[in-house]
This record gives C-alpha cells, sequence and structure tokens, in this order.
C-alpha cells in the first residue's frame, strides 16, 4: 500500500527552499553592492590622493623655482659683501692724518661815530609832579640835540621809568617821600670833532636832571673792517697749520673744514657829568679794533 505524503508538507519544503533561494539571490545582491561600494570608495581615495600628490608635486616645482631666484638674487650681494668690507676697512686704514687749528685777526681803524647814552632824572614830591619835571628836562635834551645838528634818525628812547623813593626813619621803618621820574636816549654823532661840544650842550640845557651814562666810539660800516680783520684770522691759522705740517714730516693738505667766531666789538667808555657852565667835553676816540676769530681743519701729506 503506497502512502503519499501531504501536500502541506510539500509546500512547505517548496518554500524552504524559495526562501532559500531568496536568501542567497539577496545576500548575493548586498555582497555585490558592497563590492561596488567600495570599489568606488577605493577609486575615489585613489583619485583624492593622486591629486593631492600633485598639487603637493606643484607646490615644491614652484617652490624651487623661487628658491632659485632668491638665491641667484643674493648670490651677487654676498659676492660683494666681503669686497665691500674690505673696501670699508681699506677706506678706514687709508684716512689721511689731520690737524686743527685756531687763528685771530685783529684789524684797526679811526672811529666816525660817537654813540652817547644820555637822559634826564627827577625827583619829586608825587609821581605827577615828577613826571612833568622829567618831561621838561627830555623835550630840552631833544631841543639842544636839534640845535646841535643831530638828525631825529640818530635819537632814539632806550628806557623810560617811575618809581617810587623809600625813606627809611629812625624806628626802622620805610615810607614813601617821592617819586623818581627818568628817561634816557641813545645819540649818534656823526661828527666827532662835535661830541664834546654835544655834551656840553646837553648838561647845560638839561641842568641837575641831565644824566651822561656813557659814549661809545665806533665806526658806521664795520664790514670793510672785519673783512681784514677776517684774511688775517684765517692766515694766521694757516700758519700754524703749515708749521705743525712741517714738524711732523708732512706737507699741509686741502682745507677740511672752517668755522667762524664770534666778531668783538669795542666797549663803552664812561664820561661823568660835567658842571652846567663847561661849554665841551675833551674826548679821546681813539681807534676801533675789529677781531675775528677761527677754526680750521687741514689734511697732513
Amino acid at each position: 500500500m503506497t502512502t503519499r505524503q501531504p501536500r502541506t508538507a510539500l509546500t512547505a519544503t517548496t518554500a524552504h527552499a524559495t526562501a532559500t533561494t531568496s536568501n542567497s539571490k539577496t545576500s548575493s545582491t548586498s555582497k555585490t553592492a558592497s563590492t561596488s561600494k567600495i570599489t568606488s570608495t577605493s577609486k575615489t581615495a585613489r583619485a583624492s590622493t593622486a591629486a593631492r600628490a600633485s598639487t603637493a608635486a606643484r607646490l615644491l616645482a614652484a617652490t624651487a623655482v623661487l628658491g632659485g631666484l632668491l638665491v641667484g638674487a643674493a648670490a651677487p650681494a654676498l659676492a660683494a659683501a666681503p669686497e665691500r668690507t674690505a673696501l670699508r676697512t681699506t677706506t678706514r686704514e687709508a684716512a689721511p692724518a689731520t690737524v686743527s687749528v685756531s687763528g685771530s685777526g685783529r684789524a684797526a681803524a679811526a672811529p666816525d661815530l660817537a654813540i652817547l647814552s644820555i637822559g634826564v632824572e627827577a625827583t619829586r614830591k608825587t609821581a605827577k609832579e615828577a613826571m612833568a619835571a622829567q618831561t621838561a628836562a627830555a623835550k630840552a635834551l631833544l631841543e639842544v640835540l636839534r640845535k646841535q645838528g643831530i638828525e631825529d634818525r640818530d635819537i632814539r628812547t632806550d628806557s623810560l621809568s617811575l618809581a617810587p623813593v623809600y625813606t627809611q626813619n629812625t624806628a626802622g621803618e620805610s615810607k614813601v617821600t617821592g617819586y623818581q621820574a627818568g628817561q634816557s636816549f641813545s645819540v649818534k654823532v656823526r661828527d666827532l670833532d662835535r661830541t664834546g661840544q654835544v655834551i656840553g650842550a646837553v648838561n647845560e640845557a638839561t641842568g641837575d636832571e641831565g644824566r651822561i651814562n656813557g659814549v661809545v666810539f665806533d665806526v658806521a660800516d664795520p664790514s670793510a673792517l672785519r673783512v681784514k680783520a677776517r684774511e688775517a684770522a684765517f692766515q694766521d691759522a694757516y700758519e700754524k697749520a703749515s708749521q705743525h705740517a712741517r714738524l711732523s714730516g708732512h706737507r699741509l693738505g686741502r682745507l677740511v673744514s672752517l668755522s667762524e667766531g664770534d666778531s668783538v666789538r669795542p666797549g663803552h667808555g664812561a664820561v661823568p657829568s660835567m658842571p652846567a657852565d663847561e661849554p665841551g667835553v675833551p674826548l679821546a676816540p681813539g681807534e676801533i679794533e675789529e677781531q675775528v676769530t677761527v677754526s680750521a681743519v687741514f689734511e697732513l701729506i
């Protein structure tokens, strides 16, 4: 008697086989996809690596070119540096010896100008009275100067003052007992022969309020005198330098530098006030001297 298997079992077996096949296909598809993804990723990585390598190669090439240019540009400078250093050293070693000297020169001439420092001064009990007395004396002074032939351009006010006068009593206290007003003038007398006469006329016109503070003799144009003094100063410096050159076994070379100091002018001479009845004041103008100093540096060869 033949026994048949149930359909249900057969169906289950078939389903199992189909499922197995399906799983196998799925697994195969998954493997294929995975393999494809891996392959694509690998290709992408290789392309990225190749790009980076290409970029690095280009950078290295550019760096090499730039380095070559820098080396090429620096090479002449580096090659010339020792030469410049040697040149500077040689220059320092070959610097010539020098001699520094100073010279002074003087030139004298007879003066043709007298400059008077004169003024007026008045003391009164009140400031108003002092200023009024000073003003009257100043007007008299200016008037007599014009009568003596002094031009207005040669008369200049130097100062004007008003100050209290203090007196100390027996108790040691200081009190104002009056006021003193004054004015000083600078007057040029271009005719030296009339200088004493001008001073006497001022004293006579101003009386006790007149003041003669000093007199200076000078030359109206000192430029010519200064030129002579400068020439003498340079000649003095040159002769000193020449002597130093001979003493040191050298010859005098070129002038390296030259500077001039301030020139010296005459100072003031004091002339005391004269009595009002004195017609003139005897004066001795003498000579005007101009002095110039120079400093010079010469080479020794």
